[in-house]
């Protein structure tokens, strides 16, 4: 029994984290939501082009408060700045991109993913529940690399990565790897290998947050 859960790195740790694993020249999508700290982390020396597809290509971290320009925001609704040399554009356009198979990386988050790299993103599946599926699954179908970035457990304590997904899912066999605030898991043929482990973790603690069994660790 471990008596107190691990802290854990913070999201912005974690999409730090992420950044660091994106190749320099990338051209890389963010979703909604945690996603979207991605943006304020570029690895000195790298240049990473970031994408929204609401029209937007070269967008940079988010403005200091008052700042703020409302015409300029991302597919989330939020204000972002533009770097030099961005580009705007018609959303189809944008679609066209993606569609297209323009994008090298693209960061999502997650209800459900499974062992086997399947996502399921956009919808509980229950009665009431409000679908947002956005460009998701345009996304995951168009893009080279799909990298979640999430909470390992629900705010009840769930398991978010498990055996199969129960949720209506968004893409089968998409996920490339899970950047989550107790370790970075990638998705291979054999299963789930754990490539790093957040502070206090131990294998024991992390396999009892995740229901898909973690076939190696570092």
């Amino acid at each position: 029994m471990v008596d107190q859960a691990p802290k854990g790195w913070t999201m912005n740790e974690v999409a730090q984290k992420l950044a660091l694993d994106i190749p320099d020249g990338s051209y890389v999508n963010l979703g909604i939501g945690i996603p979207e700290l991605v943006a304020d982390h570029v690895p000195e020396g790298r240049e990473l082009i970031y994408h929204t597809e609401n029209g937007l290509l070269g967008m940079g971290p988010v403005p200091s408060p008052g700042t703020e320009d409302p015409e300029l925001i991302n597919a989330g609704k939020k204000p972002v700045t533009a770097l030099p040399g961005a580009a705007y554009f018609h959303h189809a356009d944008s679609f066209a991109m993606i569609r297209g198979q323009h994008l090298d990386v693209c960061v999502l988050g997650a209800l459900q993913i499974s062992g086997k790299g399947d996502l399921a993103n956009w919808s509980t599946g229950e009665p009431g529940a409000i679908p947002a599926v956005g460009g998701a699954m345009d996304l995951v179908a168009g893009v080279k690399h799909i990298y979640v970035i999430s909470q390992h457990t629900t705010k009840t304590g769930e398991a978010k990565i498990v055996r199969e997904c129960t949720y209506p899912l968004t893409g089968k066999g998409v996920v490339s790897r899970i950047y989550t605030n107790l370790a970075i898991i990638e998705v291979q043929p054999g299963g789930l290998y754990v490539l790093e482990m957040a502070p206090g973790v131990t294998k024991e603690y992390l396999q009892a947050q995740t229901d898909a069994p973690l076939v190696g660790f570092p």
